[in-house]
């Protein structure tokens, strides 16, 4: 067996409401196929996770993402937690991280995720006020907020992560500057804070060809960027990529992962996977999953294929999203030339521009780099 450091990703595609501004592979109303898909990820787990453990060993991390995972049942979900104890045993050094959406926990789902060997939770809390939870369609209050982070506490997480999301419908900087008051208050270790995003196919789109959405212009929406990566780092929170923050040692180990090239397997429906240089994605539709697993004729779909080219800039940008930036000695290794022999011009110009800067380690973005990110990856577009 070669050892490999890699990650796990389960997708748990249910919730009990679309928010408008997500246009992730989840659905409501189909609680029906809960226990029937529960069986169908555990039997996909079962067959590709045990391959992956006896060529790489047992994952250094894994996550449970949706969809809300927190919404299935207790029982299903420790069907699901006791088939990756089944296939990997447990792992002191692991971190499992599961999303729980605030309004749909409770001390014993809490109790038994973490009986279950979850150590961390990432609660999708957006804000805090009430009214903006209503206009973008989350299903909780900000008092559930605050209790869900007591209760986790009290089941014995000490690794907790809360997102937040700005420029939301109407929102002021005050208000931002009050979510982020809260948030700290509650002492997480690790913050993820988002710009409003309007992603087609979603109800915030739609409303927004029909001008029927009302958001912050692009001065207030500036402020809030600038006063949220003043306000975190001041309470202790460090940026260690250009949307997540977190107090010394409680970065994300899986999203970490993800921007340095470290290969993952994604099991249930629309998960993808990052194996051996190719990237794959299961079916979409819960049901279309459901059959493949249970008649054999698998779910795995590979995406385009992964050409040197293009893994180059992957790796680049990937790893321009964290603060650490793109490591020298890994991307020669990686590809078997120095960096500059691929991107010395991309690497001087937005040196010049202010967004860049080398020494000998590496490079990474510039304060000004990471709030205008995507300029800068697309100057690593070969």
């Amino acid at each position: 067996m070669r050892k490999q450091q890699w990650g796990l990703y389960i997708h748990i595609p249910f919730c009990r409401q679309k928010c408008f501004y997500c246009d992730f592979p989840s659905f409501a109303g189909r609680e029906r196929y809960e226990a029937d898909y529960t069986d169908a990820l555990c039997r996909e787990l079962a067959v590709q996770g045990v391959l992956y453990r006896e060529k790489w060993g047992s994952p250094r991390t894994i996550y449970m993402g949706g969809g809300t995972p927190s919404l299935l049942p207790i029982g299903l979900l420790a069907k699901i937690l006791q088939a990756i104890a089944d296939v990997f045993g447990d792992a002191a050094d692991r971190e499992f991280t599961v999303e729980c959406n605030p309004g749909t926990v409770d001390a014993a789902k809490l109790r038994a995720l973490r009986a279950g060997g979850v150590n961390r939770l990432s609660f999708g809390v957006q804000t805090f006020d009430d009214t903006l939870l209503k206009k973008i369609g989350r299903i909780h209050t900000g008092a559930q907020a605050r209790e869900a982070m007591a209760l986790a506490r009290t089941a014995g997480f000490q690794n907790v992560s809360m997102d937040l999301i700005y420029g939301l419908p109407g929102e002021s900087l005050a208000e931002l500057e009050r979510d982020l008051e809260a948030m700290v208050a509650l002492e997480p270790e690790h913050i993820s804070i988002y710009g409003l995003q309007l992603e087609e196919g979603t109800a915030f789109a739609k409303m927004q060809e029909m001008g029927r959405l009302m958001l912050p212009d692009d001065d207030t929406v500036e402020r809030m960027y600038d006063t949220m990566t003043a306000f975190l780092p001041a309470h202790g929170y460090a940026r260690y990529e250009i949307s997540n923050f977190a107090k010394p040692g409680f970065e994300s180990r899986h999203n970490l992962s993800y921007w340095q090239d470290v290969p993952y397997l994604g099991v249930g429906a629309a998960a993808h996977s990052y194996l051996e240089g190719q990237r794959y994605e299961n079916v979409r539709e819960i049901p279309a999953y459901i059959e493949g697993i249970r008649t054999g004729k698998g779910v795995r779909r590979q995406e385009e294929t992964m050409t040197r080219e293009i893994a180059m800039e992957e790796f680049a940008f990937l790893a321009l999203r964290t603060a650490r930036g793109i490591d020298r000695a890994r991307f020669e290794r990686r590809f078997g030339v120095p960096l500059e022999a691929v991107y010395a011009g991309a690497i001087a110009k937005l040196k010049r521009q202010g967004l860049l800067e080398a020494d000998e380690a590496g490079v990474h973005l510039t304060p000004l780099g990471m709030k205008y990110g995507n300029m800068a990856f697309e100057e690593f577009l070969l």
